[in-house]
C-alpha cells in the first residue's frame, strides 16, 4: 500500500531482458536503505527489490506488467518516480494507492501558467476507470486531484515542489503515463455495474 507521495527520484542504469521479462537496475539515493524482497512503487507500479549494490536496486518487471503499464517504455538514463510502502504508523498524506496501475493514458496536453503547470490525459474509457472531479487520481505514481474530468480525459494541475521532485517534468504531449484510478471509486463503479 503506498499513498502517491513520491519519496525520490531514481535513475535507470541497466535494463536486461530475460524471456518475456525485463530487469530495471536503478540508482537513487535511497537504494541502500531498501531490502531484498521489499515493495516499492516505481512510477506507480508495485515491484519487488531483487538485487542490491550501494547505490542502486534491481527489480523485476514480468510479462502483465509490461503490457498493463509504461514501464516498457523506460531507457537507460530515464527518470523513475520511487515510493516505498507507507508505514501504518504515518499520516496518509496522499490517497490510499495500491501500486496495481489500471491502465495507461496519453498526455494531450502540457500548458505552463503562471506558478503552475497543467497536464491533461486522455484514457480509454470503455475499460470502466473513471475519474471524479475534485476526486484523486494516481499518475506515474504521484497522487493528484482530478480537474475538468470528462468521460475519457481529465486534467491535473501541478506546482512547483511536484514538478521539480517528481518526473512530470520530463513527461511531453504523447508521452504515455501510469493510470491508478481511486479505490473507492473503483468499487462504487463495480457495485453500480451490478445493479
Amino acid at each position: 500500500m503506498f499513498t502517491g507521495i513520491i519519496e525520490t527520484l531514481g535513475e535507470v542504469k541497466h535494463i536486461v531482458k530475460e524471456g518475456s521479462n525485463i530487469h530495471f537496475t536503478i540508482n537513487s539515493n535511497i537504494s541502500s536503505e531498501f531490502k531484498i524482497d521489499q515493495s516499492v512503487a516505481h512510477n506507480g507500479v508495485c515491484l519487488t527489490v531483487v538485487a542490491l549494490t550501494e547505490n542502486s536496486h534491481t527489480v523485476t518487471a514480468i510479462e502483465e506488467t509490461l503490457n498493463k503499464t509504461s514501464l516498457g517504455n523506460l531507457k537507460i538514463g530515464s527518470k523513475v518516480n520511487l515510493e516505498r510502502c507507507m508505514q501504518m504508523n504515518a499520516r496518509l498524506d496522499g490517497h490510499i494507492v495500491q501500486g496495481h496501475v489500471d491502465q495507461t493514458a496519453k498526455c494531450i496536453l502540457v500548458n505552463e501558467l503562471d506558478g503552475s503547470w497543467e497536464y491533461r490525459f486522455q484514457y480509454d474509457s470503455t475499460i470502466g476507470n473513471v475519474t471524479v472531479e475534485k476526486g484523486s487520481i494516481c499518475v506515474n505514481g504521484i497522487s493528484l486531484t482530478v480537474v475538468n474530468s470528462q468521460q475519457n480525459e481529465f486534467s491535473v494541475f501541478i506546482i512547483p515542489y511536484t514538478f521539480e521532485h517528481t518526473n512530470l517534468q520530463e513527461v511531453k504531449v504523447d508521452d504515455i503515463v501510469n493510470l491508478e484510478f481511486d479505490i473507492i471509486g473503483k468499487y462504487v463503479a463495480r457495485l453500480m455495474g451490478n445493479k
